[in-house]
């Protein structure tokens, strides 16, 4: 694996990714990263604002579509670029919680050139899989 955080899947109408960690949230910090990178270079976005995300579901894949949901949502509403992730995550009681901060800044049109949009996440293709010293999830978003 080397120091590689994510990698795309190849698709033919959407686009998906594998994004690894040595845990299920560092997975998930370089899951988000990969989101934002198919829609911006994520180099370029600074970490100015912090927003707190708060998630609980049922099981890990119901998780990370809602991790990526809300992430979206975020550009959506807060017309927001995020670029550094970090949450926690646990299983209490048969639910699985996410806590977490991101960071980022404002679309600015001059210093963001725009990529592809992303619409919205799917459960097409979404695994968490855990392999021996790693986490590797995989999502295709709708474009």
């Amino acid at each position: 694996m080397g120091n590689r955080r994510f990698e795309w899947v190849e698709h033919p109408s959407d686009i998906g990714f594998r994004a690894y960690g040595r845990d299920l949230a560092e997975a998930f910090e370089n899951a988000g990263l990969a989101l934002f990178e198919i829609m911006v270079d994520t180099s370029r976005v600074e970490p100015r604002e912090e927003v707190e995300v708060e998630l609980e579901a049922e099981d890990e894949r119901a998780l990370l579509y809602d991790w990526l949901d809300r992430l979206l949502y975020l550009r959506d509403a807060e017309n927001l670029l995020l670029s550094d992730f970090r949450v926690e995550i646990r299983e209490e009681g048969g639910r699985w919680r996410l806590r977490g901060r991101v960071r980022g800044e404002r679309f600015d049109p001059s210093r963001h050139p725009e990529r592809t949009a992303v619409k919205a996440a799917t459960y097409h293709l979404m695994e968490v899989v855990r392999e021996e010293g790693r986490v590797v999830v995989q999502a295709v978003v709708d474009i």
